[in-house]
C-alpha cells in the first residue's frame, strides 16, 4: 500500500511541475509575448499573502500555504481566462483538487484538500489574505508589463484593485501604482535603503 501511495505522491508532484509549464492565459491575450507561469504567479502571491496576513494581524504562514495551492488546479482545467469563464461551467476546485490528491496517503490528501477549501471559503482571515494577495500579483505583474511597454493590462489593473478587501492591500496596491517595477533596484545601486 505505502507503494502505491509513494508512487501516486510522485504522480502529484509531475502533476505540480506542470504549473511551471503553463502559461497565464490571460497575458496571452493581452498580447505578452512570454507570459509568467501559473507557477510563477503562485510562488509571488505566497509571498504577497505572508506579507499582507502580517500586516492584518493573521498567520502568514497559513496564507502562504493556502496560496501556495489557490490554482493548482490549473494543471487539469488549465488557465481559463476571465472571459471564458462566462461561457464554461468548471467544476468547482475542490472537487478538482480531489480527484488530484486521490490515492495519495490520506494526511497529506487531507492538508491539500483542506488548504484549498479554506481558500475558496474565503471564511478566514488568511484565506482572504490569500485571494487578496491573488489579485495584488495580477496588479503588480500587469503594471510590470504595461513598463516593458504592452499597453493592454489596464483592465487587469483596474479589476485587481477593485477586488481587493484587506487595507493593508489596498496600501500596497497604491503605492505599486505609484512607483516603478525597478526603483527597489535604483535605490539599492546607490545605497540607499528603501523608503
Amino acid at each position: 500500500m505505502a507503494d502505491d501511495q509513494d508512487a501516486r505522491t510522485v504522480d502529484f508532484l509531475y502533476e505540480m511541475g506542470l504549473l511551471k509549464r503553463l502559461p497565464r492565459t490571460g497575458w496571452v491575450i493581452a498580447g505578452v509575448s512570454d507570459p509568467e507561469s501559473v507557477a510563477d504567479h503562485s510562488h509571488r502571491t505566497a509571498i504577497i499573502a505572508a506579507v499582507i496576513a502580517s500586516s492584518e494581524g493573521a498567520d502568514p504562514q497559513r496564507a502562504a500555504f493556502l496560496a501556495l495551492f489557490h490554482d493548482t488546479q490549473e494543471t487539469r482545467t488549465t488557465d481559463i481566462p476571465h472571459l471564458g469563464k462566462r461561457y464554461l461551467k468548471a467544476v468547482p476546485n475542490g472537487e478538482v483538487t480531489g480527484d488530484q490528491v486521490a490515492g495519495l496517503p490520506g494526511e497529506l490528501a487531507g492538508v491539500i484538500a483542506d488548504a484549498v477549501a479554506e481558500y475558496e471559503g474565503r471564511e478566514s482571515v488568511e484565506a482572504v489574505c490569500a485571494r487578496d494577495a491573488d489579485k495584488l500579483e495580477c496588479l503588480l505583474q500587469a503594471v510590470e508589463y504595461r513598463e516593458q511597454g504592452n499597453g493592454h493590462t489596464r483592465a487587469w489593473i483596474d479589476t485587481s484593485l477593485a477586488s481587493l478587501t484587506t487595507e493593508s492591500a489596498k496600501r500596497l496596491a497604491d503605492l505599486a501604482l505609484a512607483r516603478g517595477p525597478l526603483d527597489w533596484m535604483h535605490r539599492a545601486r546607490k545605497g540607499r535603503p528603501p523608503l
